[in-house]
């Protein structure tokens, strides 16, 4: 018989079941809600907390803890204040404890339950999120090395006082003679004189060394509102916000420029370095930041030009200079890659028995007009470009397509000299394909690199790394322009050359120098302890000869008295050349000095 109750039994059953399973679920929800990474905080009308996670106990207690007590007060503060406006907000919140600081981006949402106002709070900390947009922010705006603000930095200051000095300027307009505007400043491009021998002689970690050492010199008594910024290698940029006058700028430059002249002491080195600056005004020389920093660096080119280490303000007469040499570097830039260069050849000659021995390569430029530039007007800003590395193999690339010219006019036996920039001579970047091009050649016994002396006695890799891959090759090394470079004859005892050229200076009037000739028996002396053969550079006059062949135990020289540079379309046949040649060396009487012509960069011409 069926059981009135039966139903009600089951129905309980369920409802029970139901519960049991209700709570169940509450309580896996609570213990998620406890153990959740994020701090979770549920605050009623007056600002107690009904519910409170781990993580946000945590934060809590951490704000409790803290230094400074108020963060936690400002926190309540806030709370209760969103309470009130019913407005939602996300915050970022610092909180400090010890030598430990964490970031949390908190979100406090008001919300109505069961007919009450709550506030819901969640925290999430974005610590290492912060630590990594702190990198990036001074990644972009700070230098690594020396932790002064970069380019960025300091543009954006001057656009700011640009910006406001333009709106004042506005502004007095519409008054009646308020006075001037007060928005002057002076901007000022500083480069460190001599930087790359630096980094080669002592190494780039003392290179680095310096900067930092210079950047803090550079900053000594700089007021807030002033900046100095590294915006390159050796390269800084000064800003000088408010100026009253030129006069208070220069004299403040001159502070500068006298701080720096005292040595550095950087790992048990003495280092004596310089800086040219250039400066330009705001208004008068300029009135966007590109303007004021174009001028400024001009003004520094200047001075770079001249004496170094000293300083400039920028006039008008330098833009024009700058407008010239950016001509010269366009015309530059398009020879090259037209190929307008062209080779002429100097003979090296026995003074003694009148043999042509040798020839120097020595390049020339064919301007638009085709007229002939000799490579004062070019070398240097080839070098400076970085342009010289194309113009040197430009230079090969001539004597092997005319090798066979060269052995008819000057003998198969002569050798070829071919100059290599004291900048080249020690990058390996540039040296190794170099040999490898001189090998290509098939004749690589015939070459002499001319390299200055400070290829050799500054830390550069050519003595070490370079200098044995020439010698496998059978290529001579000949030091140029010897004596007016860093060495001393001490010096000589470390190098290992085929050659020394005895620079100009030493050669022009030798007969009535007897300064000159001590000198000059001191180097030959040196020379022939170790094996290196003597050349005598610029030789101009009967005279100068005489006294070689007279006085000393030279026997090679190089100049004027025996042949100008020679152009291959000028070249004739070996025997005529070289019969009138001999001929004109033994009856040549004395005659009067030709001109010389310019050195540049390393180079003899």
């Amino acid at each position: 018989m069926h059981s009135p109750y039966k139903h009600d039994l089951q129905t309980a059953a369920t409802e029970a079941g139901n519960e049991g399973a209700f709570d169940t679920e509450l309580s896996i929800l609570r213990d998620i809600l406890r153990l959740l990474p994020t701090g979770v905080t549920v605050q009623d009308e007056h600002g107690e907390f009904l519910l409170v996670n781990d993580a946000a106990a945590a934060l809590l207690q951490m704000a409790a803890a803290a230094p400074a007590p108020s963060q936690l007060s400002d926190r309540q503060e806030t709370c209760l204040e969103l309470l009130r406006s019913g407005h939602a907000a996300t915050l970022e919140e610092a909180v400090t404890s010890g030598p430990a600081k964490q970031v949390f981006l908190t979100s406090h949402r008001p919300i109505q339950i069961a007919g009450r106002n709550l506030l819901l709070s969640s925290s999430v900390d974005i610590t290492e999120q912060k630590a990594f947009e702190d990198a990036l922010f001074r990644s972009a705006y700070y230098d690594e090395l020396t932790g002064l603000p970069t380019r960025r930095v300091i543009e954006h200051r001057v656009n700011t006082l640009l910006a406001r000095d333009s709106a004042q300027g506005h502004l007095q307009q519409g008054h009646l003679q308020q006075g001037n505007v007060h928005g002057h400043f002076a901007l000022a491009f500083l480069d460190v004189d001599n930087f790359k021998h630096i980094n080669d002689y002592y190494g780039h970690a003392i290179g680095d060394a310096l900067l930092v050492e210079m950047a803090k010199r550079l900053g000594m008594d700089l007021r807030e509102s002033d900046i100095l910024s590294r915006i390159s290698g050796d390269e800084f940029m000064l800003l000088l916000n408010p100026v009253q006058s030129e006069s208070e700028v220069a004299e403040y430059i001159h502070f500068i420029l006298q701080r720096l002249k005292a040595p550095f002491f950087i790992d048990e080195s003495e280092i004596f370095a310089s800086t040219s600056i250039g400066v330009s005004l705001y208004p008068e020389h300029g009135k966007t930041y590109d303007a004021l920093r174009q001028n400024a660096d001009i003004a520094m080119y200047r001075v770079k030009n001249g004496s170094k280490g000293g300083a400039a303000f920028f006039d008008a007469s330098m833009e024009r200079e700058a407008l010239a040499r950016m001509k010269v570097e366009q015309s530059l830039r398009l020879a090259i890659l037209e190929k307008r260069f062209c080779c002429a050849f100097q003979t090296k000659v026995d003074i003694r028995t009148k043999a042509i021995t040798g020839i120097e390569a020595l390049v020339r430029l064919r301007d638009d007009e085709g007229v002939i530039q000799a490579p004062g007007t070019f070398i240097n800003l080839a070098v400076e470009l970085g342009l010289i590395d194309e113009l040197t193999h430009l230079v090969l690339a001539e004597i092997v397509k005319s090798i066979d010219l060269i052995n008819e006019t000057f003998g198969p036996d002569t050798t070829i000299s071919i100059n290599v920039a004291a900048k080249q001579a020690g990058n390996p970047e540039f040296m190794r394909p170099f040999a490898q091009a001189l090998e290509a050649t098939g004749f690589p016994k015939r070459f002499m690199i001319e390299v200055t002396e400070d290829a050799f006695v500054t830390k550069t890799h050519f003595q070490d790394e370079i200098l044995p891959i020439f010698r496998k090759l059978g290529v001579g090394i000949s030091i140029d322009d010897f004596g007016i470079g860093y060495s001393s004859l001490s010096a000589l005892a470390d190098i290992t050359a085929d050659e020394i050229k005895i620079d100009r200076s030493f050669i022009t009037d030798i007969h009535l120098r007897p300064r000159s000739q001590g000198i000059l028996r001191a180097i030959e002396s040196l020379s022939e302890a170790l094996g290196m053969t003597v050349i005598a550079e610029g030789l101009e006059t009967f005279e100068e000869l005489a006294y070689l062949q007279a006085a000393t135990k030279i026997r090679y020289a190089q100049g004027y008295y025996f042949s100008k540079p020679i152009f291959l379309e000028d070249l004739r046949p070996a025997a005529p050349l070289a019969s009138e040649t001999r001929a004109s060396l033994s009856s040549r009487p004395a005659q009067e000095t030709r001109p010389a012509l310019s050195r540049a960069g390393g180079y003899r011409r």
